[in-house]
């Protein structure tokens, strides 16, 4: 049964005019042990007790922690210890030949940070390092030297036949790179600086999703964080290309609703003919929020995964990529305290 929420507030109303306004302007599948699951599933991830299906807000699964992506000790490209943002891309169906059946992708955030990948043939087992890691760095010349590129999410354009592959370097801007083949990289530019977002101090964490919103005449929509008034915040824009972007200057989920101070790492799920938003906030959950198919609603469902109390998460989840392989719902995402965070992999039931 479907979460209801509160009836949509004046504000929320309004956003929807406005943002009609804007555009008529025109603005601008893991873990694994030789062959085998490292953990057999038998704790449940949202309570890291004896095993029970409890559905999240609106319907969605629980997912049950079943290992880490790969032994992060035995990495060669590890440069800080702390692992961050993953996003999974099935490529057995898009490109000929590629490294596995699904690419991995993740990063370090600390500088220098470095887009990385690993690959694997199913998303309930192991992934392999890419040899040649990072694929992107943070000093590209002659296009940017910062101190750390981060927080990588890839989307497949099936008309270009190309990957366009969305991430940060410094945290104030998030930048775009295309790919043939998941690999190799040439640059596009920058995407999005805190000067779209009026009074911002920070714009990163973006994915990217194809939907498209009433009135709006896009096909993609982004979600990232936003820092404004010191507290960090869910905003979106959309666009028609993937590359030239415009943004709501407010807020699309502010974590007042859900009892937290700061939010980040989104992305989006559909379900019940509507759309969600998934993020996690300072408390170490992640939550999700109504925000309809107009991205015009803000109904906050509470909590919609907890962390394990011990490893790998120690109390905090965060930025999850969905995946399915088989029928079977896989969520990747980042598990840890930040200075020590990995990829782990959870499995529906």
């Amino acid at each position: 049964m479907q979460a209801k929420g509160p009836p949509m507030s004046e504000p929320l109303l309004d956003r929807r005019g406005l943002l009609r306004a804007v555009a008529g302007a025109g603005v601008a599948g893991i873990a694994g042990t030789a062959g085998g699951l490292l953990l057999p599933g038998t704790a449940s991830a949202r309570t890291g007790t004896a095993a029970r299906a409890v559905l999240a807000p609106a319907g969605f699964p629980d997912y049950r922690y079943i290992g880490t992506a790969f032994d992060k000790a035995a990495l060669r490209y590890n440069p800080t210890n702390e692992l961050i943002f993953p996003c999974v891309r099935g490529m057995y169906d898009k490109i000929a030949r590629p490294l596995g059946r699904y690419h991995l992708y993740y990063a370090p955030h600390d500088a220098p940070g470095g887009i990385c990948l690993a690959y694997g043939d199913a998303l309930g087992g192991r992934f392999t390092e890419y040899p040649n890691n990072p694929v992107i760095s943070n000093v590209w010349a002659p296009h940017y030297s910062v101190s750390h590129v981060s927080s990588p999410h890839m989307i497949w354009n099936a008309a270009e036949r190309r990957f366009l592959m969305y991430f940060h370097g410094e945290n104030n801007t998030t930048r775009l790179a295309l790919s043939p083949d998941g690999v190799t990289f040439t640059y596009h530019g920058v995407v999005l600086t805190t000067a779209m977002i009026p009074g911002s101090t920070e714009t990163s964490y973006a994915r990217v999703f194809e939907h498209a919103v009433p009135g709006l005449g896009n096909r993609y929509v982004m979600v990232f964080m936003g820092v404004t008034g010191g507290k960090r915040k869910i905003f979106w824009g959309w666009s028609s290309d993937g590359r030239s972007w415009a943004f709501d200057p407010s807020p699309l989920v502010s974590p007042g609703g859900d009892g937290q101070s700061d939010l980040s790492g989104p992305s989006l799920l559909k379900r019940n003919g509507t759309t969600y938003v998934v993020y996690h906030g300072n408390s170490g959950n992640m939550f999700l929020t109504e925000v309809g198919n107009a991205f015009d609603r803000e109904v906050h469902l509470g909590v919609f995964h907890r962390p394990l109390a011990g490893a790998p998460d120690n109390g905090r989840s965060a930025a999850p990529s969905f995946g399915t392989d088989g029928g079977v719902e896989y969520m990747f995402y980042e598990a840890g305290q930040r200075s020590g965070s990995t990829i782990a992999v959870a499995r529906a039931v």
